[in-house]
């Protein structure tokens, strides 16, 4: 229920919202901040971000959470809807001083009890690898600042290696290392190994491997956020100048590109059939782009201000195979429809990847992703079957989806790359092999690759076969004993960048040229999603939104990360604990 006074209402604070599955109630026992929760002026401070891991430790409660707030780094056991938060008992608490932690990302692939590896990208430009566990620190990467002197901005493990990570900076650079190569004490050189419209990819010149392997410069401005798709075949990256690009990963050839109706981009994600990306940023929208057809087919509007994060939610995304009519049944029956486990995920996943196939029979899709502002507001959207596939009869009704004045343009491959002599590009039929069975929003989910080797173009093969054989061809097939390297010593990373290797093409497009075309569609000429919800929930930004199996986690730029429970995922003793706190705002 509403609260009385629509303008007091509009400033309160929600603690639960209801959709189509049921009530999603916020935890206050679950909320993690800074121990002391002294007040904190998050003014000139980078954003709150969050970590997850799961290290199958044997106990039921394999999860570790790890956030930073200003200077500080704090890694916790994460209780979830389970158990109310401890947060006099961190296992470890790192200060930092000169420089702020920006972005963090944990391996995955070699996470135990004992042992787990977490990658940390600061303010003045390094990265430092430590086990929060052990409270060790193995290597300091870029520690010197000769490589690059700006802010990390994302950094991330390369999917299914133990030793490759990918690191993009506010220069609109990204470097490729490797965690068990040696970095000299002098500037590295570098030579040319791909080039295309806006973007260049140069390898390190020395005389024994050493980092970085790879420089990729991509765009103009900071690089803000970039993210695997789920197969780890592909990139997307998002910069400030408003682009979209997207690149085959091993073989550095671009696939497609797509512009911000305004402004920069500052957040990307991937459905987890890896069919879809959505972005979001300056222009106060999210966008949904086809990887199959490089076209935007939605936007979505709900938020009044920067849109910092979104995140496809795996757990409520659905495809089911129906009569073509309207849906109806119980609330029990539609809940049916709803997964909150990870092998309905999984399924899911296998489902979506056979939605083109030749079976008759009708399919109801709907994909669920979420999105976080500067407007302290999270929206959920709904993408449903009546925008992605707009020529097809629906097979049930839709709601909060405004398809007004939208035309579709034809569908098809992507146009040809100009910086990409030439090649071809991958076809809708074979565009994204099956999906590997994990989700980009369950971190405790091992990557593990099923199929062959990753293999680089014959035209890179015979140019940097050294390249190859000890990057990109290092990533592990399954989860191997953790007889890796952890604690080599490290010297000093030293780069300095050359301005003319850092020239990139000048046949780039002109943005005021964009708008109206496929790269950048008016408003009218595709279809507007509403958001399923747009709740305000914080009293500060929100820089975090991640969908658990049980649970979604969002975080304020006052360093609150709050723990929301799915519907019928609140367990007994939640429920006690929430009984006894506070009562919330009705919705």
């Amino acid at each position: 229920m509403a609260a009385e006074g629509g303008g007091k209402e509009m400033n309160e604070i929600k603690t639960q919202f209801t959709t189509r599955e049921g009530l999603y109630k916020l935890l206050s026992h679950s909320e993690y901040s800074r121990p002391n929760r002294v007040p904190f002026n998050s003014q000139g401070s980078n954003p709150v971000k969050v970590s997850f891991v799961n290290v199958n430790d044997q106990s039921g409660n394999g999860d570790r959470i790890c956030f930073n707030v200003g200077r500080e780094l704090y890694f916790y056991i994460y209780k979830g809807v389970r158990k109310a938060a401890d947060l006099s008992k961190p296992i470890d608490k790192r200060i930092y001083k000169g420089t702020q932690p920006t972005c963090h990302d944990f391996n995955h692939l070699t996470a135990t009890a004992e042992s787990v590896s977490l990658l940390v990208g600061f303010s003045a430009g390094q990265v430092q690898l430590i086990d929060p566990i052990k409270k060790e620190t193995s290597k300091l990467f870029n520690e010197e600042r000769l490589i690059d002197k700006s802010r990390v901005t994302c950094v991330k493990w390369v999917p299914g290696s133990e030793s490759l990570f990918l690191v993009a900076h506010s220069s609109g650079n990204m470097y490729l290392y490797n965690v068990e190569h040696t970095c000299g004490t002098t500037a590295p050189h570098y030579q040319l190994l791909k080039q295309g419209e806006s973007f260049a990819v140069h390898t390190c010149k020395s005389k024994s491997t050493r980092n970085p392997l790879l420089k990729w410069t991509v765009g103009e401005g900071a690089l803000n956020e970039f993210a695997f798709s789920p197969d780890g075949k592909f990139l997307a990256c998002v910069s400030q100048d408003g682009f979209l690009r997207v690149f085959n990963f091993d073989s550095v050839e671009l696939h497609g590109t797509m512009k911000s109706y305004f402004g920069g981009l500052l957040c990307v994600c991937w459905s987890p059939d890896g069919k879809y990306i959505v972005t979001g940023g300056e222009d106060d929208l999210v966008t949904v782009w086809s990887f199959v057809d490089c076209r935007v087919i939605a936007r979505g509007q709900g938020h009044k201000s920067w849109v910092s994060v979104v995140a496809f939610d795996p757990n409520t995304t659905s495809v089911e195979e129906t009569d073509p009519m309207e849906f109806s049944g119980s609330d029990e029956d539609f809940q049916e429809l709803i997964n909150f486990g990870r092998d309905r995920a999984n399924s899911t996943q296998s489902r979506l990847s056979k939605r083109n196939s030749t079976d008759s029979r009708p399919v109801s899709v709907t994909y669920r992703f979420g999105s976080v502002g500067q407007d302290t507001q999270l929206c959920l959207w709904d993408l449903t079957e009546d925008i992605l596939f707009p020529h097809q009869p629906l097979s049930r009704t839709r709601t909060h989806t405004n398809v007004m004045n939208a035309t579709s343009p034809p569908a098809g491959s992507c146009p040809a790359n100009p910086g990409s002599n030439g090649n071809s590009i991958t076809t809708p039929g074979n565009a994204i092999p099956p999906p590997l069975p994990r989700s980009n929003s369950l971190p405790h989910s091992a990557v593990s690759n099923t199929g062959s080797k990753s293999s680089v173009d014959s035209a890179i093969a015979s140019g940097v076969s050294k390249f190859a054989t000890l990057s990109i061809h290092d990533r592990k097939e399954r989860h191997h004993d953790k007889d890796h390297k952890r604690n080599h010593s490290m010297g000093h990373i030293s780069s300095k960048s050359s301005d003319k290797l850092n020239l990139v093409t000048k046949n780039k497009t002109d943005p005021a040229k964009t708008l109206g075309t496929a790269l950048c569609p008016r408003m009218e000429d595709v279809p507007l999603l509403e958001p399923l919800i747009c709740k305000k929930i914080a009293h500060e930004r929100l820089t975090v939104l991640i969908f658990l199996e049980d649970c979604i986690v969002t975080a304020c730029q006052e360093g609150f990360i709050c723990t929301w429970a799915r519907p019928g995922k609140v367990g007994l003793l939640s429920s006690q604990n929430q009984a006894n706190s506070p009562s919330g705002t009705v919705v």
